[in-house]
């Protein structure tokens, strides 16, 4: 069987074709699906996504009326597809429910550090031989108060990485994790997370729930000096809220390596394009604000993870079998959702 997957990174491809070699052959595309590109999808049985792609009931429709059965996302996320169109045209979809942690939970402390330390503001400073070291004081960690917003896989690793630090961590989430009680954690309502801690970091779910988590209220209730740092998913955020806190002159650092309008701009070449979109031309505006195109989980660990993962999807599908990362299989949800 041959497979189109939409949406390969340069860097990723060899991983998802000597993934499949021996099995099934790929055609890997650099476009994402969407509305314009679903037709290339034609004549394909299964087709595999990436987690910028459009799979609205729409674009499910076109799949499907080409011959699409099976859609494997190579990501944990999937609110980017319509699950209930999935099932009412008889489709499976799949995800990886689950990857490498510490390749998120080891960038978000990248972003971290380098907003507390001014890292890239200096690294620029230095390319033009300016040696100086005004503007870039920032503050140790050790001592103060990390607050970790989603306490699963992901956010147990971020915290292990701050009691390394030697931080004070406060948590929040629907359910406690044992082995973050186990380093210190206390869990708090967010109100209490938001108030009292230096550095915040986001590794929730985009739910109905979860979207605009960090919305005005949250970010007034943030210390002036505070760290925030969003490698989850951009929704969580209220980046219109944002900026003018930013304005404002509050937060001592934003890192950001996910916008809630992040699609048709992240994972492209838009340094010849207009920007269109005002609120993240200003976001970019602001010195202490870093803003990296989604590449948190990218590492060779996780994209491996990743890509074993969709292989085995995809075969899963093909023997009539179901796992863990099945949302709809054949048109039928899982039977813990049914």
């Amino acid at each position: 069987m041959e497979i189109v997957a939409f949406g390969v990174q340069a860097d990723e491809r060899a991983f998802l074709e000597k993934a499949f070699e021996g099995r099934h052959q790929v055609r890997s595309l650099e476009v994402f699906i969407n509305r314009d590109t679903a037709p290339i999808a034609h004549g394909y049985e299964v087709v595999s996504s990436s987690v910028n792609a459009d799979l609205g009931a729409d674009v499910l429709q076109t799949l499907a009326a080409g011959g699409t059965k099976m859609i494997a996302q190579r990501s944990t996320g999937f609110n980017n597809i319509d699950l209930e169109a999935a099932a009412d045209l008889g489709m499976t979809i799949g995800r990886v429910s689950a990857y490498s942690p510490y390749a998120v939970a080891e960038f978000a402390w990248g972003l971290a550090l380098a907003v507390n330390r001014r890292i890239v503001r200096a690294a620029n400073r230095t390319r033009n031989f300016d040696f100086r070291l005004d503007g870039l004081m920032g503050r140790d960690l050790r001592g103060r108060t990390a607050g970790v917003i989603g306490t699963g896989r992901i956010g147990e690793a971020f915290t292990r990485i701050a009691h390394g630090f030697g931080m004070n961590l406060l948590g929040w989430d629907i359910t406690e994790n044992p082995n973050c009680v186990a380093l210190g954690m206390k869990y708090v309502a967010q109100e209490q997370l938001f108030a009292r801690s230096d550095l915040i970091t986001l590794h929730v779910p985009l739910l109905e729930a979860t979207r605009h988590l960090i919305d005005a209220a949250a970010l007034a209730a943030m210390k002036d000096e505070a760290i925030l740092i969003n490698s989850s998913r951009g929704g969580l955020v209220d980046t219109a809220a944002l900026v003018d806190t930013l304005k404002a002159g509050r937060l001592a650092g934003v890192g950001l390596d996910v916008y809630e309008e992040e699609a048709g701009l992240f994972f492209l070449d838009k340094s010849l394009d207009v920007i269109d979109d005002d609120i993240l031309a200003r976001l970019m505006t602001f010195a202490n604000v870093l803003v990296t195109s989604h590449q948190a989980y990218f590492t060779e660990d996780a994209v491996g993870q990743i890509v074993d993962a969709t292989v085995r999807n995809v075969e899963d599908y093909l023997a009539h079998r179901s796992n863990e990362n099945m949302l709809v299989t054949r048109g039928q949800p899982p039977a813990a959702e049914q």
